[in-house]
């Protein structure tokens, strides 16, 4: 009888805890703002810059988002800023995308300025993060009428392009896992205004402490994927087969597949004083267009090894890329600590230097499943 009593007593002291806890957290819709994007960037004085879009709900008003800017220290102290020309209190929790402008990846560790959305529980922490080709007053200034407004309108445009591999998706507590872990470094998605609209570029490829590496294109970004285990069946592929003629300005020696069925295995080794990847790519595949003149029922078999080999060539360019650049978007380095982890330990701290000096060796299996209904 006790022990019911003493469990009842707990149970009630519990509710009451976390009432008075809610309680004094609770703020009215009518009093908050909620920003929907927040952009980061570094002004022409190099004073850290802040953008966030919050939807306005009102049938007078024209323009349905409100833009506010401004200069601060750090996102915490930019908060009052944001209040005083807000006409809501400024809550963080409901971001869809995180914008970094140019100049700040030019920095190492920006990161850091993250900070508040990881400390604080109450701000989200899966809002894309998205580089930008430019300043981020260009995407977040521009507000084209015939558009949604710009959060949604990113959200959706990185949801489809990851969608289909064009790019990676890449939440803020993603990159935070990959800006601390060892062995790997950090990839998120890119974008640029073009004609006053925003387009998705590919990839933006970052150095282990957060600064701008490189660049990856559509294609690019599908093999990352590829490499990843992240690709899904149907995404799309056009090489260039070499010998096949142009014709005028068209490039009618392209031929171009969708995957249907993808396989990436990774075998790690070491040998010669260096780490060693054999990486074995399967892909059956189904034609989707062929730009120059083929006997496709007789001859489909014979393109097989030519589309292998032009898969392995531009998957072998871009691992060297990587390695010029010193940096390891794929996660070479988890296979290192799973399969070679007496070595891995060594160089745990320096593995971009590691893998650098990696070898590579690419296999292609590329089998031809369907050619479509014409001849």
């Amino acid at each position: 009888m006790k022990q019911r009593l003493l469990s009842a007593l707990t149970i009630v002291v519990l509710v009451c805890l976390t009432t008075t806890t809610s309680c004094q957290d609770q703020l009215n819709l009518e009093d908050a703002s909620t920003p929907l994007a927040i952009g980061l960037d570094l002004n022409e004085d190099n004073q850290f810059e802040f953008y966030t879009s919050t939807p306005i709900f009102s049938k007078n008003i024209k323009k349905k988002s409100l833009e506010i800017s401004g200069t601060a220290r750090t996102l915490r102290q930019s908060r009052a800023l944001q209040n005083a020309q807000s006409p809501g209190s400024a809550q963080g929790r409901n971001y869809q995308v995180l914008l970094v402008g140019k100049r700040i990846l030019q920095h190492e560790d920006w990161i850091t300025m993250l900070d508040i959305i990881f400390r604080d529980a109450r701000n989200t922490v899966t809002d894309r993060v998205i580089a930008v080709e430019g300043s981020v007053s260009e995407i977040m200034l521009l507000n084209p009428p015939d558009q949604p407004m710009l959060p949604i309108l990113l959200r959706g445009m990185i949801n489809t392009s990851s969608g289909s591999s064009e790019t990676v998706s890449t939440t803020a507590q993603e990159l935070r896992r990959q800006y601390y872990e060892k062995g790997m470094t950090p990839s998120i998605s890119q974008v640029k205004v073009k004609d006053n609209s925003v387009l998705v570029t590919g990839t933006t490829l970052l150095h282990k402490g957060g600064k701008f590496a490189a660049s990856l294109g559509y294609q690019e970004s599908i093999l990352l994927n590829i490499l990843q285990n992240n690709a899904r069946s149907g995404v799309s592929l056009s090489y260039a087969i070499p010998g096949k003629p142009q014709t005028g300005p068209f490039h009618t020696d392209m031929i171009s597949f969708t995957a249907q069925k993808l396989a990436t295995k990774i075998k790690t080794s070491y040998k010669r004083s260096r780490f060693q990847f054999d990486i074995k790519l399967k892909i059956a595949a189904a034609l989707t267009e062929i730009l120059f003149p083929l006997t496709i029922q007789q001859d489909y078999k014979k393109l097989e090894p030519i589309i292998a080999e032009q898969v392995k060539l531009q998957t072998e360019a871009m691992l060297k890329k990587f390695q010029s650049h010193k940096i390891d978007p794929v996660g070479f380095g988890l296979n290192a600590r799973a399969y070679q982890y007496q070595q891995y330990k060594k160089v745990q701290d320096h593995w971009t230097d590691a893998i650098a000096d990696a070898s590579f060796h690419v296999t292609v299996e590329f089998t031809i499943n369907s050619i479509g209904p014409i001849k």
